[in-house]
């Protein structure tokens, strides 16, 4: 993945209402919501929903797909999950610092400082 895409990704999910539309879309699942039930439970606006919607498109964070007169949206998995990799690779040189970091795949492994995990 390249820096370029990562970045614009990021700033995509850095606005308040992207982040809110991204995260209630993960939430739906792999069926996702329809255009108008993203805005009811948001209390967003018809125009601001179409414009936050086409910004996550754009840079392929979710997808739209029409059913008769609706736009039926869900999170692009596979860009998530590159996104994802791409933060946490090579995670702490490969040696894990935190005993929650979903990157560090075993607690019994040394400390970033040395120190054993309990």
């Amino acid at each position: 993945m390249e820096t370029l895409s990562v970045a614009e990704r990021l700033a995509a999910l850095g606005h308040e209402s992207r982040l809110a539309i991204y995260r209630l879309l993960v939430e739906a699942g792999p069926e996702g919501l329809i255009a108008s039930a993203i805005a009811e439970q948001l209390g967003l606006p018809a125009a601001t929903l179409s414009f936050h919607l086409s910004h996550l498109s754009r840079v392929g964070l979710v997808k739209g797909e029409r059913e008769s007169r609706f736009i039926r949206y869900s999170v692009e998995y596979g860009a998530m999950e590159a996104l994802i990799s791409f933060l946490t690779r090579n995670c702490c040189q490969g040696v894990p610092c935190l005993p929650s970091a979903s990157c560090c795949p075993s607690n019994d492994k040394p400390a970033c400082d040395g120190a054993s995990q309990p």
